[in-house]
This record gives structure tokens, sequence and C-alpha cells, in this order.
């Protein structure tokens, strides 16, 4: 019994240690009509359908990764952004970078501290949206356009973001 309880407890520290970033978390939460989506390893392999390895250079050391798209229709407005990116720093998180590419602004952070799992926090927001991808583990930061223009490029997922977005659109008409 002692064996099992002992393993039960091994498992639930195992799975705490790479949960996603509770900020990430609370925020899907807090939008429940957000739309939130996980990829793990394999899961961003089958997105590779160029098999550009590139790609698969991209997301080698990425464990799992969080993807939560947010209407910024739903009271997500300037000073809402700053709070937030202040909850990561809170949460450890340093800001890395900051650049614009294709009409959307990109604000990246980073927590590399002793004793926590690797992460990276990739902000992507526009004048209609923001994305969140909540990463467990690292990836090469120069490179962050490339892994969300895989996504937002790939069919199935692609589709799914574009219904959110036409379902706000249509909510918003009546």
């Amino acid at each position: 019994m002692k064996k099992i309880t002992l393993l039960l407890a091994l498992l639930v520290s195992c799975t705490i240690g790479i949960s996603q970033s509770l900020t990430t978390q609370q925020l899907a939460r807090k939008f429940d009509g957000a739309l939130s989506l996980y990829f793990y390893k394999n899961t961003l392999r089958m997105l590779n359908q160029s098999e550009s390895k590139e790609f698969d250079d991209l997301i080698k050391d990425i464990e799992k990764m969080k993807f939560v798209m947010i209407d910024k229709a739903d009271k997500l407005d300037g000073k809402a952004y700053k709070a937030l990116t202040n909850e990561y720093k809170k949460e450890s998180f340093e800001p890395v970078m900051t650049s614009r590419h294709q009409g959307r602004n990109f604000d990246i952070f980073v927590k590399d501290k002793k004793g926590s799992p690797l992460g990276t926090v990739v902000l992507v927001n526009d004048s209609t949206s923001l994305i969140v991808l909540d990463i467990i583990g690292t990836m090469d930061i120069t490179k962050a356009y490339t892994l969300f223009n895989t996504i937002d490029n790939s069919t199935d997922i692609g589709n799914r973001i574009k219904n959110f977005v036409d379902k706000d659109k249509k909510k918003n008409k009546d």
C-alpha cells in the first residue's frame, strides 16, 4: 500500500512540475470563451507538413505548449495587457524580446530559474486578439514567428481559429 501511495505522489508531483504558467491558466479561466488548445511534441511534429528540418529543430526542446486565443472585445485593453505582463514577471518570467511582425506585436518572456522547469511565453497581440503560446521547454526565441506562423497556417488549427473569430464577429452583429 505504501508503494502505491508513493507512486501516486510521485506521479502527481511530476505532473505538477511540468504544468503551464499559473498566469496562463488564470487567463484561460477568466476568459471562458477563449480558444484553448494543447500541443505536445508529437502534435507539433504533425504540424510540420512540409517536413522542414528547421521547424523540427525549432520544436525539439518543447515538451508541451498551451495555445490560448482571446478576443480583445472581451474587455482586454492596454491596461489589462500591462497587468498580464506584470503577472508573468511575478512568476519569474523575464521579458527578453519585443518585436513586430506582419502587423502583430510579439512579447517573449523566458523563465530560466534554478529548480523550475524551463519555460517560454510568447504573447502575440494585434488589434482584435491576444494569442498566448505558453511553452514548457525552450526554443530559439528569434524564431517565435516561425512557430506562430506554422500553427496559424495549419489547416485544422487555422480553421478552428477562423471559426472562433467568425463566431465572435457574428455575436457582435447580433
